[in-house]
């Protein structure tokens, strides 16, 4: 898809989303699905860049997530740094582990990646609940109870102001998904996605993979970090509960009715896949069992995601043109 259509549809989505809390700025139920929307869109993009454009099978994205925000509650909270600043502190301290991360995964390939970051994923839980992360603030078994909420310009952000939290997130989505759209259909794009389909040939233009590879890797995992942390002083508590593997499923879930590498199909999974989450609610254990059902229906009829009628539309334009 063009970089002109690719922000056609992310623009007309961002416009919608942008006037929906005028309608329904006094119902916290809509507003927290459309906060959580615009969180798990970047994060659901972060992945879609390094799995679809990248091939990269990291499946560390979760992971990141709760790095970002754990840094930033212990920053706030322990060492008494504005949230302003921890939550910038945050995303370069995901960032830098990404790096970390990536470093391995530069010699490994396919599903040996997706082990490692898996790893990465299952490790966090038991250093976070044991001595090593008590000691530096994570709270143990018990999290942190008592995140402070964003203050700026003499504004309170948090799950209190649902309006102005929601317009802060909307800012920072906007930001995000820009430059994840550049990257995209940069140079970095291109270099992504000829690395994913021939490493050999990329490395015979004198495209690096290594360069490549980490910087994907700290690019997204920054992002990711960065809304993790804002999600930490939405809900003002974390826990390692956000490890679970609910989670790691939702996002997945995400990538797949939104198409993986479709971008931006992931945002209209993010839209589709929290709305349809958070209605199901009532359901309990039946919610995870009628979201699977709906992915299998998704595989077998869509395989590239709901947004691929719209890539045969624009495609047969091209065509007919």
């Amino acid at each position: 898809m063009s970089l002109k259509r690719m922000l056609l549809i992310l623009g007309g989505f961002y416009c919608v989303m942008g006037v929906l809390p005028l309608f329904f700025g006094e119902t916290d139920y809509i507003m927290n699905i459309l906060i959580m929307i615009l969180i798990w869109a970047v994060v659901a993009s972060c992945w879609d860049v390094i799995m679809g454009f990248a091939g990269i099978f990291s499946f560390g994205q979760v992971a990141f997530y709760v790095i970002g925000a754990y840094a930033s509650a212990i920053l706030s909270v322990s060492l008494d740094i504005p949230p302003v600043y921890s939550i910038i502190m945050a995303g370069i301290i995901t960032g830098l582990f990404g790096v970390l991360v990536g470093l391995p995964c530069l010699k490994l390939a396919g599903p040996y990646v997706a082990l490692v970051t898996f790893a990465v994923h299952m490790t966090l839980v038991p250093f976070l609940r044991g001595p090593l992360g008590r000691a530096i603030g994570s709270g143990g078994s018990q999290g942190i109870l008592t995140i402070p909420p964003i203050k700026f310009l003499g504004f309170a952000f948090s799950s209190d102001h649902l309006v102005p939290f929601f317009y802060l997130t909307f800012f920072l989505t906007i930001i995000c998904t820009l430059i994840l759209v550049l990257v995209i259909k940069s140079y970095w794009g291109t270099a992504f996605l000829v690395l994913k389909d021939s490493e050999n040939f990329a490395t015979s233009l004198g495209i690096s993979a290594f360069k490549y590879k980490l910087m994907v890797f700290g690019l997204t995992s920054f992002v990711t970090g960065l809304f993790g942390a804002l999600y930490a002083h939405y809900v003002g508590m974390l826990s390692t509960n956000m490890l679970s593997m609910d989670v790691f499923t939702i996002l997945m879930i995400m990538m797949i009715i939104g198409g993986i590498g479709k971008y931006p199909g992931v945002v209209i999974g993010a839209v589709i896949t929290v709305t349809i989450n958070q209605l199901l609610a009532p359901l309990g254990m039946y919610r995870p069992l009628i979201m699977g059902a709906i992915v299998i229906v998704l595989v077998l009829f869509l395989r590239d995601g709901v947004i691929s009628p719209l890539f045969r539309f624009f495609s047969s334009q091209q065509k007919v043109r």
